[in-house]
């Protein structure tokens, strides 16, 4: 249950402002089709968190635990910096095509999120925590309960949130969380 729900507020948490929350905006947008646009977020999102998830698998089997602990600490450390510099839309950067809502939003999304750092953040808990299922399903569910509401409510959600305030939060959780595998791996 641990793994899941760390999965879980980590991912939600750090979603907030990232690049495929803009995406989910620029989608809904075009398409105005919120169902479709979830459905393409949950099986990319699956997809993509499964490959990492069995990569950070293989490598926590490769390393020893203190060894491991400490590598998911550094990593949780730098992700929290990561939160902080906030993602922006580059100009052209979300390819959308005419197969519909749905396609659009299934392969835009698993390209974007091909080394964002929530595929990261997937790989470190997956190689922390051995339940592979609940790190997937928690990242997932994570991941939909960021981009759900910027789905169904639109840009006027996403203007009214206090981003500055949320990134030093997420940056504050993967801190916590990466003092926590630090304390592991030193002191226990």
């Amino acid at each position: 249950m641990e793994a899941f729900l760390v999965s879980l507020t980590t991912i939600a948490v750090a979603e907030i402002g990232d690049r495929t929350q803009l995406l989910s905006l620029v989608l809904v947008a075009r398409y105005r089709k919120p169902l479709p646009i979830i459905a393409g977020i949950l099986c990319a999102t699956l997809a993509n968190h499964a490959a990492a998830g069995f990569i950070g698998l293989w490598f926590g089997s490769q390393l020893r635990p203190k060894m491991l602990e400490i590598l998911v600490a550094v990593s949780m450390i730098a992700m929290a910096l990561w939160t902080l510099k906030p993602d922006k839309m580059e100009e052209g950067g979300a390819s959308i095509s005419a197969a519909g809502a749905f396609f659009a939003t299934l392969t835009s999304f698993f390209i974007a999120e091909i080394g964002d750092k929530t595929q990261i953040a997937t790989v470190a808990l997956a190689a922390a925590y051995p339940n592979l299922a609940a790190v997937v399903f928690g990242t997932t569910l994570g991941m939909l309960a960021a981009n759900a509401p910027v789905v169904f409510l639109g840009k006027a959600f996403a203007d009214r949130l206090p981003m500055k305030a949320i990134h030093y939060a997420a940056s504050a959780l993967f801190l916590i969380l990466g003092a926590v595998f630090l304390y592991r791996a030193l002191w226990r």
